[in-house]
């Protein structure tokens, strides 16, 4: 570190994400990345920056105080940078991946590190092969079975091989190269940002799922837009395409998650509503696509909903040690005590419903007044 480089970095506010804070340690781990951030210039927000109602009798009000907080720290955050270790399943944290979508969303720097980049038909030991084709545990040929991330990852996160330091220093580069580029006349105009003016006067809903990856994905979504019609909602899917997205034709991975990423992007930045199922995803995780849309859904203001079969307390629903051991999973993470069905980042910014996908719609419709 340079002198003259401090005074670089002073502008930036660095959130750090991951599950961390779930970790037997993880405190200090964190403590540790907050020094180290701040001694290269930069400063650093976190969501127990302030202090928090951790003492309320009412366990999803601790959960909303601490998701308040974020809400407010997001506003003085200008680059995220996220851990995207597979966590109790094979892909990232998803409350780690909804925090990228409320970063993304305002327009901060998104960077994530991992240890591991390699395919995720290699991560995930569910994986088998059938007639030349790789499946995965829900018997789905795997769509970026050759990619390290699913595409909301791919398309939004400078991704780095290493640690927090590794992020810190491709960051710090970053930026010089920036400012050098700022005396230029050249100007980046990111179209993806804007928002495309939708036709009719019904609210729209964009159905947040991983059935986008199944096979018979189309019918789903039909026969799920048409309930939407029945009771007064407009809706779209991934699968539809976004206007002013055009698909290109390409056998490269990263072109076509880049592709997936802008086309359900901009579907969230056109919607008025994101109804979102938030089953579990290869392992105890809500899908990561799924999570990342409502983190940026509701950064921008979208109203949320979830769904899943089962909304018992999460307590109940992950396998644990019990409060004697911290209430801690088969890989030495605790499990949220907060009385929501899914992580505190989906269980404090929406209703989270039980039952069949008509019973839901039925719900939102009533709740938004259609």
């Amino acid at each position: 570190m340079y002198r003259y480089q401090y005074d670089l970095f002073k502008k930036e506010g660095i959130y750090i994400a991951g599950p961390e804070c779930f970790y037997t340690h993880g405190y200090d781990m964190l403590a540790a990345m907050r020094v180290r951030a701040e001694s290269l210039g930069f400063g650093v927000t976190l969501p127990n920056n302030h202090p928090l109602d951790l003492d309320n009798p009412d366990l999803q009000k601790r959960a909303d105080s601490i998701f308040n907080d974020l809400k407010t720290i997001m506003y003085d955050t200008t680059v995220v940078i996220a851990d995207l270790e597979a966590y109790r399943g094979a892909e990232p944290d998803s409350g780690t991946v909804y925090e990228l979508g409320m970063a993304y969303a305002k327009g901060a720097r998104c960077y994530g590190y991992t240890r591991d980049k390699r395919s995720l038909a290699t991560k995930n030991q569910q994986a088998y092969l059938k007639d030349g084709q790789v499946y995965d545990e829900r018997g789905n040929k795997m769509p970026y079975a050759n990619l390290p991330f699913s595409p909301t990852i791919i398309g939004s996160t400078k991704i780095i091989e290493g640690d927090f330091d590794d992020c810190l220093h491709m960051l710090m580069t970053d930026i010089e190269e920036e400012y050098k580029f700022s005396a230029r006349r050249e100007k980046i105009i990111d179209n993806g940002r804007c928002a495309a003016k939708k036709s009719g006067t019904k609210p729209l809903v964009y159905l947040s799922g991983f059935e986008r990856y199944e096979a018979d994905a189309e019918e789903l979504f039909g026969r799920m837009k048409e309930l939407c019609a029945r009771y007064g909602l407009d809706a779209v899917s991934p699968m539809d395409p976004a206007p002013g997205v055009v698909e290109k034709p390409t056998e490269n991975p990263y072109v076509w998650a880049a592709y997936k990423f802008d086309n359900w992007q901009q579907q969230v930045r056109n919607c008025d509503i994101i109804v979102a199922n938030l089953n579990d995803y290869r392992g105890y995780e809500i899908n990561n696509d799924v999570g990342f849309e409502c983190g940026m859904g509701f950064q921008l203001g979208k109203k949320l909903y979830g769904y899943m079969d089962n909304t018992d307390k999460l307590i109940n629903r992950i396998p644990h040690l019990g409060a004697d051991k911290e209430f801690r999973d088969q890989t030495g993470s605790n499990v949220e005590n907060f009385d929501y069905p899914a992580n505190l980042m989906f269980g404090s910014s929406m209703k989270i419903f039980e039952g069949k996908f008509e019973e839901i719609i039925a719900k939102v419709a009533e709740d938004v007044g259609v």
